[in-house]
């Protein structure tokens, strides 16, 4: 068919070049769609694999300073990975956000006796800031659910006041991180 004929085409049915219209729109929104699912799992996936390797890796550091300033270089989406792939490795169910960013302060969810656990992943390397605790536990009260405040930094008096006064929240950092990461039983710190 050539140009006139299908210009004629079109001309005598408005309502079919409409249609081909939305029906070329629709398509190409979903091959664009499509496009960005490809790339957030590719993402994804290549996060979980720098997560194992550094899994992998802080075995092989021969102390817990050169493991924590280790932790506190890596990408912090790959420390999100590493957090929910050292509770996979424990058994638990982990379930991961769709996307790294604009998650509303929760990075994750861990299953652990059948409650969710929602969690927070921060990489600092100072003192944890006061207001992403109560951000957190805030977070926390209006979900209805306990929640994990994991970081790399040191937990100051304020974040200590803040997780004394909250039922709901627990603070993991230091040695606790970094058993947990070695495979030890969350469990004992909850």
């Amino acid at each position: 068919m050539s140009a006139p004929d299908i210009n004629g085409l079109l001309m005598a049915h408005p309502y079919g070049a409409v249609i081909l219209v939305v029906l070329f729109l629709v398509v190409m929104a979903f091959l664009n769609l499509r496009r960005r699912e490809k790339a957030s799992t590719r993402r994804h996936r290549r996060y979980r694999a720098t997560a194992g390797r550094v899994l992998d890796k802080l075995t092989r550091l021969p102390g817990d300073g050169q493991r924590l300033s280790y932790l506190r270089k890596v990408s912090p989406y790959v420390f999100e990975e590493l957090l929910l792939s050292a509770f996979e490795r424990q058994g638990l169910t982990v379930v991961r956000n769709a996307s790294y960013s604009g998650d509303g302060g929760l990075d994750g969810q861990v299953i652990i006796d059948g409650e969710h656990w929602l969690i927070q992943a921060k990489r600092y390397s100072r003192a944890v800031s006061p207001a992403h605790v109560e951000d957190f536990d805030r977070l926390l009260l209006q979900s209805g659910r306990r929640g994990l405040f994991i970081h790399t930094g040191r937990t100051g008096k304020m974040s200590r006041t803040i997780r004394t006064a909250s039922p709901r929240l627990r603070i993991i950092s230091g040695q606790r991180l970094l058993a947990i990461l070695a495979g030890q039983d969350v469990r004992q710190y909850l």
